[in-house]
């Protein structure tokens, strides 16, 4: 799951941020109601959020530093 994000595109890499991003907020009503299975995954789901937000700036200082050059 580490390196699955690396191929999407910067779209594709928005849409699956906002999709997690989603899915840890309803995790932390779980948490706090107390019907979580896995506590582990609430660590995953923000990691996995982070990687995303990685990727998704180096592609967007890609595409200005692409479009600077250009000009």
């Amino acid at each position: 799951m580490k390196n699955s994000f690396k191929e999407l595109k910067l779209d594709e890499l928005v849409a699956k941020r906002e999709e997690l991003r989603k899915k840890y907020f309803d995790l932390r009503f779980q948490m706090v109601i107390g019907h979580v299975d896995n506590p582990l995954q609430k660590r995953n789901l923000r990691r996995q959020i982070a990687r995303l937000n990685t990727l998704v700036c180096q592609r967007e200082r890609a595409a200005v530093a692409g479009e600077a050059a250009k000009a």
